[in-house]
């Protein structure tokens, strides 16, 4: 078997043909691809991933999007409306997340690549303002153990000492007096998180907010995931505490636009409570013979055609029509989670929001994982403990979803509970990778990542 995608369906290039292909020929190809693929989420039955999953908007955001895709955002005197787009996705990200409570500083943001891009410009930031404004020159930030592995990457890119703080394993949530404890004068930010991808809790943002403020330091909120979500959520009375910039101590948040602000993949919003912590960050190059180089972010040329199509997906929306979306993913995400609570021998950890993980105190959790599988369920498995996460999005809502979940976890548990004692076939993903390994797997995992970059070498060339 070939471990190359579509191997013997469509032509495989090992080197840049010499012939030109018609257009039509690969089209039909690339719809092919498409259509196949798109059945794997249309169902609802895929956490997370496709947030959206309304093929009206997606052709929607691909008008707005071809029509400045070919535009380099760099070149905003030729293009004007990448700052027209760009400026108006802040503000009213920024709007969203209560900037309105800053009185003594100017807020401001910048549209990244996606949650990851968002927090290491975060990082980034703080080691830079805090380097400059205290003369910080080993500096640590302190991050829950839930918070995403992004700032784990973005500490290691950046040479910043990443501090682990151990969280409640009942609520899930951050031991605020360890990390009250262990900030030091070098100690540049705290993480907290709203929600945690894992888990879908946010962490006691008020209570980080007294302790940064307390010590001085940067407070970042990571609200990659619920940031277009929660501000609903609250609006409609679920009890989502407040976690945004109405906080004195919180000093950034990121909030994806490509998750459930249904744009597409490729943006995000790194707001600042303070504009001067942004304008850190900046690079700058003055002496070189090419020009003097500024880039206000890591990324250089980008397409106009993101900022376009996520400006048009939050402009067409609006208020009223995240609200309306928030309203079915609420609801079922709380029908879900009775389903699962209706089978004593499973166990939602913490108080979820519109995410909610489950596992098992009697058998492992990954044999309804097996099972749910076979039924063409993807849930996104978990570890320490082993759970199963559930990311409810739009596809979720259709007719039907929620009542086939109950249909299937019916099954799962009662077939977990024939198969308890044996090995389960599946384990913890993140990303494409098996998790549940510990540090000597590190090679194994180098081999994985390996394979799946550089599947097309092993084809064997023609002749």
């Amino acid at each position: 078997m070939s471990p190359f995608p579509y191997d013997g369906r469509f032509p495989i290039h090992r080197r840049l043909p010499e012939e030109s292909t018609p257009r039509a020929e690969l089209l039909e190809a690339l719809h092919a691809m498409a259509t196949e693929e798109d059945a794997t989420w249309e169902s609802g039955t895929c956490s997370g991933t496709m947030y959206c999953g309304d093929h009206d908007h997606y052709a929607f955001l691909n008008e707005a999007f071809g029509l400045f895709a070919h535009v380099n955002v760099l070149q905003r005197d030729m293009c004007p409306s990448a700052t027209k787009f760009e400026s108006e996705i802040i503000a009213m990200t920024l709007d969203l997340l209560h900037a309105e409570a800053i009185t003594d500083s100017e807020p401001a943001g910048l549209v990244s690549s996606g949650g990851t891009g968002s927090i290491s410009h975060a990082m980034l930031a703080y080691r830079e303002w805090a380097a400059r404004q205290r003369g910080v020159s080993r500096p640590n930030v302190i991050k829950p153990e839930t918070a995403h592995p992004a700032f784990d990457k973005a500490c290691h890119l950046f040479g910043i000492d990443l501090r682990v703080a151990p969280v409640d394993p009942v609520t899930t949530l951050v031991d605020t007096e360890w990390v009250d404890a262990h900030i030091d004068a070098d100690t540049v930010a705290i993480i907290g998180s709203a929600c945690n991808y894992g888990y879908g809790t946010v962490d006691p943002i008020g209570a980080l907010s007294d302790i940064a403020l307390r010590h001085g330091v940067g407070l970042h909120v990571d609200s990659c995931l619920g940031g277009f979500i929660l501000p609903f959520g609250q609006e409609l009375g679920y009890d989502i505490p407040v976690f945004d910039f109405r906080h004195p101590g919180v000093t950034s948040i990121s909030a994806d636009t490509h998750k459930y602000g249904y744009a597409f993949k490729g943006t995000s919003v790194l707001s600042f409570r303070d504009k001067g912590l942004r304008n850190a960050q900046y690079f700058f190059l003055t002496d070189w013979s090419g020009g003097k180089y500024c880039s206000p972010g890591m990324d250089g040329s980008r397409s106009g055609g993101l900022l376009a199509a996520t400006w048009a997906s939050m402009v067409q929306l609006g208020r009223e029509g995240y609200r309306r979306y928030a309203v079915d993913i609420f609801a079922t995400a709380a029908a879900m989670q009775e389903s699962v609570r209706s089978h004593p021998e499973l166990r939602i950890l913490g108080a979820p929001t519109f995410l909610f993980s489950f596992t098992s105190d009697e058998f492992d959790i990954y044999h309804v994982n097996d099972f749910m599988r076979g039924r063409g369920w993807r849930f996104n498995g978990q570890q320490y403990p082993n759970a199963l996460h559930m990311a409810v999005t739009r596809p979720q809502t259709q007719p039907g979803v929620v009542e086939r979940f109950t249909t299937d976890l019916d099954g799962a548990v009662a077939y977990a509970r024939e198969k308890e004692g044996e090995a389960p076939a599946s384990g913890a993903i993140y990303g494409g990778v098996a998790g549940g390994m510990t540090d000597e797997a590190d090679e194994f995992i180098r081999m994985v990542m390996g394979d799946m970059m550089d599947a097309q070498q092993s084809i064997p060339a023609p002749g």
